[in-house]
């Protein structure tokens, strides 16, 4: 036996009766009575039997308290009760109609909400590939895309503001993150034109010392790469520093500095860069997620695309 479900309807006609409210095959077979003012005719619109509809009438009229229908002879009229539900129960069944639609909507990823975080230092060119391609293959997922440092992302995914975030960081992540690596990426060393680094094949970390240096302020590897050099017997001579990712490269192409970047970040062309050695300095890039929380179909179709995307590779 199916539960009846009690209905929000507007301006509180309908009233929480427990197990006795009204359901929406109800409502149905009322309006297609008011439409044709025939019970015969109306039982043919919606598919059903005579008496199944009659049945459901007298259902409403117990749950309203009076008569809905006056039958005459041939003629079928609608009470003042009747006239006067008419209309709110027409956008009852309006509402759940369009809720129905939205539902199929979702889940067929067609206007499919998706809320994204991306580290502000990935690599955009190489990102937007990944992107363009994921709205190619699902052109209804509707994504909104949020640039962040790492600490701001993990408090968004946590408060429910993000679905997922694609971050590193080198320190371990919140446990209540679960993470899927995407892609391994190392550390360069960017430079202007006629350095003297053009001739080397990789920059070892100690080569650095006494170099200007242009700080990234948001590069989450900022404090790590400091205490690596100081593990070397010097500290970086900053010159100038930038939220700017372009901005520092444009600075570097310059000639105003050098810079750590991770290597697929660049965004200048003509930028020159060495991989970073002895120590080589790399960094998880992997997509976040709430442990344990369920996805949405679109939310799904992400998580399965980013992480099957073929990264492209660069070789030093």
């Amino acid at each position: 036996m199916l539960k009846r479900h009690t209905l929000d309807v507007p301006n509180g006609i309908v009233e929480n009766r427990g197990e006795t409210a009204m359901e929406m095959h109800e409502i149905r077979y009322f309006l297609a009575v008011c439409e044709t003012l025939n019970f015969t005719r109306a039982a043919e619109r919606v598919n059903v039997t005579q008496p199944a509809l009659t049945r459901a009438i007298q259902k409403l009229e117990e749950e309203f308290g009076g008569l809905l229908f006056r039958r005459e002879r041939s003629r079928t009229h609608l009470t003042d009760l009747g006239q006067l539900i008419r209309p709110q129960l027409a956008e009852v069944l309006k509402r759940s109609e369009a809720v129905k639609t939205a539902a199929r909507g979702f889940l067929k990823l067609d206007n499919a909400p998706l809320k994204l975080g991306v580290m502000c230092t990935i690599g955009p060119l190489r990102f937007m590939s990944f992107l363009s391609q994921f709205r190619s293959d699902h052109p209804g997922i509707e994504l909104t895309l949020t640039e962040g440092v790492p600490d701001q992302l993990a408090k968004m995914l946590l408060a429910g503001e993000l679905d997922v975030a694609i971050m590193a960081q080198p320190e371990a992540f919140d446990e209540r993150l679960d993470l899927r690596l995407l892609y391994r990426e190392p550390y360069v060393i960017a430079f202007p034109a006629n350095h003297r680094f053009a001739e080397m094949n990789a920059v070892p970390v100690s080569a650095v010392a006494g170099e200007d240096y242009l700080l990234r302020v948001n590069c989450e590897f900022k404090d790590y790469i400091g205490d690596v050099c100081r593990s070397y017997g010097f500290s970086t001579a900053k010159v100038y520093r930038s939220e700017r990712e372009d901005w520092i490269q444009a600075m570097v192409l310059a000639g105003m500095g050098i810079t750590f970047m991770p290597a697929f970040s660049s965004v200048i062309q003509g930028l020159l860069t060495r991989i970073v050695v002895d120590p080589e300095i790399t960094r998880d890039v992997s997509l976040a997620s709430i442990a344990g929380r369920r996805f949405s179909p679109a939310v799904a179709t992400f998580v399965r695309a980013v992480q099957s995307y073929k990264w492209p590779s660069q070789s030093y």
